[in-house]
């Protein structure tokens, strides 16, 4: 798996502005519209709390509600607590100073609408008016935070991220132990080099070892800091170690339940660890906690763009888990859930979702279902391309090989009209649908008796796959070696197959798939001793699925579903 970081910024960047005009951004000073009411105290949101300097204990729970939802990245929120918070107490300078920085930009978003930008400044500048009292780490957050923005806002804000970080680092140095100093460091460091932690070899890039470092400092004295965990995760999942994100994962399982995207964050160190059922089970809370919040919160704006993470993570466990129902009900959950004015307004980039339902029917082997999903209107590319790639591997393994070829051809004509402005997920669009491509081309020469070509075509997509950059759920959603193995298995050439099949569990640790192939090629090589010594290791990864496949892919020929024998 590449270790390097993608086009996620520029992705989430313009996804935000599809977002913000759905967004209503309060002025800086306003009061609650007449007859609306104040933000609420939500459920879930007593895991952490940090004392502030102010008389109101309102205020104070409203603060503490703010920082959690910031922790979360839940942006929006925080604003919204915040400034609930500062109408409380208009005295209260880490209120102003909350309103600013949740306005800021964060790794899943490098830009600021004018809009943020000038909110961010004048709170940035009300909170350093309001010190009178305060502690010196309140005083120095203040301080720290006014050295990010300026009005008006420059087209290159890079030094003042740079400056933002050089002050934190000062204020760390002169506040070590303080956790939530310690914590913002870290993410002012990570602001900096967003997404680009870790070289496609596995070594530190820039500051990361830095940032590593502040917060497993911060994670020794203070386990249960939510901002901490939440940041450990990202910086290690990418790691050649992101075992050492277990404790961070199970800190976060429970500690701000009312937070969907913290609820969510462990199955990234579970996916990488071979987790899928904790990992499936996360989203599940994770989609549950964000539904609950909307009911009160009403229509999320750019942070709905996680719930629709949670529903393609667990599309994308389940189906590692071999759980055919529940990895259909998420994509379907998914498309269901996408707005309507994202999805036409800027389907460069919402519509690397929208075929999730596509890459669970090939995993699961549901050709005719894939025959009947209806063709999408031609502006969506991203889904036009899935659903040529699909139908190519559907029908070649009905045995329909000319539909097939011509549905190849069609996968040629939209994959040209892909532009660099076409992204799936943490990937360019182009570089997924490469891999789909030879992924096809592959199966259906396959199909077709062209044996050894298929080989070679499969082998070009293993190799393409490898070259998309990280991202959780991975940029192709099953992994190439499972078709690739499976055939290898369908022509007698088993340790040709077992190599795959390691090599894949070294990617995707303890995935169901790979473990059923790899028994199934030491079986026939009548390496009997360690086949049972995976045996146990099948049993386990297959034990909620609800499907029985007799191969790693449902393209081997002989793949029937024994379930429905």
């Amino acid at each position: 798996m590449l270790r390097c970081a993608g086009p996620r910024a520029a992705f989430l960047v313009i996804a935000a502005a599809s977002v913000a005009t759905a967004q209503q951004t309060a002025t800086l000073d306003a009061a609650p519209v007449a007859g609306s009411p104040a933000t609420p105290l939500f459920e879930g949101m007593d895991g952490y709390a940090r004392q502030v300097t102010t008389d109101s204990p309102q205020a104070q729970a409203y603060f503490d509600q703010g920082i959690q939802f910031l922790f979360g990245f839940n942006h929006e929120q925080a604003i919204r607590s915040f400034q609930q918070a500062a109408q409380l107490d208009p005295s209260c300078a880490m209120a102003w100073w909350g309103v600013g920085y949740a306005n800021g930009l964060h790794i899943n978003n490098m830009e600021m609408t004018p809009e943020q930008n000038e909110q961010a400044y004048q709170a940035a500048q009300r909170a350093l008016k309001e010190l009178d009292d305060e502690t010196a780490a309140e005083r120095a957050l203040v301080e720290a935070l006014s050295e990010r923005y300026a009005w008006p806002a420059p087209e290159d804000r890079v030094p003042l991220d740079q400056a933002y970080a050089d002050a934190m680092e000062a204020a760390w140095h002169a506040h070590p132990d303080d956790p939530d100093i310690a914590a913002l460091y870290a993410e002012a460091l990570m602001d900096l080099q967003p997404w680009d932690l870790w070289t496609s070899e596995g070594a530190p890039k820039g500051r990361t070892l830095e940032i590593v470092a502040v917060l497993e400092s911060l994670l020794r004295n203070t386990p249960r800091h939510p901002g901490g965990n939440h940041f450990y995760i990202h910086a290690i999942e990418a790691s050649p170690w992101p075992e050492k994100g277990a404790a961070a994962a199970e800190s976060l399982v429970a500690l701000v339940p009312g937070a969907g995207h913290l609820v969510h964050m462990p199955s990234h160190i579970y996916i990488r660890t071979g987790q899928y059922e904790a990992a499936s089970a996360a989203n599940e809370r994770a989609a549950a906690a964000d539904e609950k919040h909307f009911a009160v919160a009403g229509p999320p704006g750019f942070y709905g763009l996680y719930y629709m993470h949670n529903l393609h993570f667990l599309a994308y466990a389940s189906m590692m888990e071999g759980r055919q129902a529940a990895a259909l009900a998420a994509a379907r959950k998914l498309e269901a859930r996408m707005p309507d004015a994202l999805l036409e307004n800027f389907a460069p980039l919402a519509d690397g979702f929208m075929p999730t339902a596509l890459h669970v029917m090939i995993r699961f082997g549901m050709w005719d279902e894939i025959i009947a999903e209806p063709e999408p209107p031609e502006w969506r590319l991203s889904s036009r391309a899935i659903r040529h790639y699909a139908r190519t591997v559907a029908l070649a393994n009905l045995g329909q090989i000319d539909k097939a070829r011509a549905e190849l051809e069609d996968l040629d004509d939209v994959a040209a009209q892909l532009t660099d402005e076409w992204f799936v997920g943490n990937n360019a669009a182009a570089d997924v649908v490469a891999v789909s491509r030879l992924m096809a081309e592959g199966e259906l020469e396959y199909h077709a008796g062209n044996v050894e070509r298929a080989f070679d075509l499969l082998r070009q997509a293993v190799a393409a796959e490898e070259l998309l950059s990280y991202d959780e759920p991975p940029g192709w959603m099953q992994p190439v070696r499972h078709a690739l193995g499976a055939l290898l298995m369908a022509e007698g050439r088993a340790v040709e197959a077992e190599a795959v099949y390691r090599a894949d569990l070294a990617e995707h640790p303890n995935n169901a798939w790979s473990l059923l192939g790899l028994r199934q090629s030491l079986q026939t090589q009548k390496k009997a001793k360690a086949a049972e010594a995976v045996a146990m290791e099948v049993d386990a990864a297959w034990a909620r699925a609800d499907v029985e496949p007799a191969a790693s892919c449902y393209c081997h020929p002989d793949a029937k579903d024994k379930s429905q024998d």
